[in-house]
């Protein structure tokens, strides 16, 4: 037989290699890809720090939004002066000019009457941000299916091979009963028995491989869900659905509309271009109202005039601030957003032709896939129909234990071949939908 550790190494993308023993016999309760992949993304840390970028962009927009509103505020102060200035007047007294003791408290107003669209682009740059962080989020729901996809399917492989192995060795273990009763009685030989406990010893070798490297991936997808490392896992999916797919330009013309790469790419030339144009608004002028009220002491008003009398007063008017010269801040953020447009542009393609790329690939993969599964289920009717004629031929007399065992072999073989194949056209089959950008979470 060929090594098992072959054939797992050929499906798996990630090859694990750990001690102990799983299971066997798998609980009942199976998870679906869409299943596994819905609980990851609900809960994963990834996904949540990235969610949690989405609610600073709202912040971020609304403290830009903040301008448009007035801003108040209430200041009180004491302030003590020395020398107090004073006058002498004739036949009237001495009079202090402001007292020595001063008190404020009054209510102060700030409000933007207009900057000339100045805060309305800078408003629409960080919704602008927020758009290409609710971009990342998808980018990354997309990648990590991908990797849950490579999970799910490896131990869907393993648990599939893992029965298989457990069918050959009971097979192989009725088989031994025989040939042992045979040689009790004469009709058989030692060898013969001896043949067979050989390929028991190396089926259950073979399972124990399969069984250490179900743990380790069991161990991973638990790591993915948020359990107990040695919790048992197992899957179950619908395999081998074969469908029919557009022609290679139109998978690509459509992947080059719907891939979120693609998506996030123009998202940051728009957000250069924002740059740009917030940059521009830097000089434009700023109108402002301003007004403030309250009490003081240290005023002469009237005949009878009182220092310490707290007085109402107010102060209100309009600012215009304009900054025709920034020190040519204005030229090089212009050169730093026209730069940050060329290499978003040349990010675009080369994404898309590494988008081109994946769909052929993928698409190739999937075609060689289905031609396997057709020619490995007309082997498998082969190894069966060669089994058969074998365990006949053997109760006959014509065949060798060898033989027998040999024909187990290929068919257990077959049916490994079989199952991976049409693994392999499920797992190409949803790459390549991924790389046309569907979203299979």
């Amino acid at each position: 037989m060929h090594k098992i550790n072959y054939i797992v190494t050929s499906l798996l993308l990630l090859a694990f290699i750990g001690s102990g023993r799983a299971q066997s016999n798998f609980p009942t309760d199976s998870l679906e890809l869409s299943e596994v992949i819905r609980r990851v993304i609900q809960n994963y840390p990834s996904i949540l720090i990235a969610e949690q970028e989405i609610a600073f962009a709202d912040a971020r927009i609304g403290l830009a939004k903040s301008d448009y509103l007035p801003q108040l505020n209430f200041s009180a102060s004491y302030t003590r002066l020395g020398p107090v200035s004073s006058m002498d007047i004739p036949g009237m007294g001495t009079f202090q000019l402001y007292p020595a003791d001063n008190y404020e408290m009054g209510v102060n107003v700030h409000q933007l009457i207009t900057d000339f669209g100045r805060t309305s682009k800078r408003v629409n740059l960080e919704k602008q941000n927020k758009q290409l962080s609710q971009l990342s989020v998808e980018q990354l729901k997309q990648q990590l299916s991908l990797s849950l996809l490579n999970y799910f399917y490896s131990m869907l492989y393993l648990q599939e091979a893992i029965k298989i192995k457990n069918e050959e060795l009971k097979t192989l273990g009725e088989h031994l009963v025989f040939v042992e009763k045979k040689e009790a009685t004469g009709s058989s030989t030692q060898y013969a028995v001896l043949s067979t406990q050989v390929r028991i010893s190396a089926t259950e070798n073979q399972r124990v491989d399969l069984e250490t490297s179900l743990q380790v991936l069991q161990a991973q997808m638990n790591s993915f869900l948020g359990n107990k490392p040695t919790q048992p896992v197992t899957v179950k999916e619908k395999l081998w659905e074969p469908v029919a797919l557009e022609s290679d330009e139109k998978l690509i013309e459509s992947a080059y509309q719907q891939r979120e790469e693609l998506k996030v790419v123009r998202q940051r030339s728009d957000m250069a271009s924002a740059r740009l144009s917030l940059a521009s608004a830097s000089l434009y002028p700023v109108l402002d109202l301003f007004a403030s009220g309250g009490f003081k002491n240290g005023y002469i008003i009237g005949t009878n005039p009182n220092l310490n009398r707290f007085t109402p007063n107010y102060a209100a008017g309009v600012s215009l601030k304009w900054n025709f010269f920034d020190g040519n801040r204005i030229k090089y953020y212009r050169q730093e957003a026209q730069s940050e447009i060329n290499r978003v542009e040349q990010d675009k393609e080369l994404i898309s032709r590494n988008i081109a790329n994946e769909i052929i690939e993928n698409r190739t993969h999937l075609d060689a896939a289905f031609k396997k599964i057709q020619q490995q289920e007309l082997q498998l009717r082969q190894a069966q129909r060669a089994y058969e004629l074998a365990q006949t031929s053997f109760m006959a007399g014509t065949v060798t234990n060898l033989d027998l065992l040999d024909s187990e072999t290929a068919l257990a073989e077959s049916r490994l071949a079989l199952m991976k194949s049409k693994i392999d056209y499920t797992v190409n089959l949803l790459k390549l939908k991924i790389a046309m950008g569907e979203q299979i979470y």
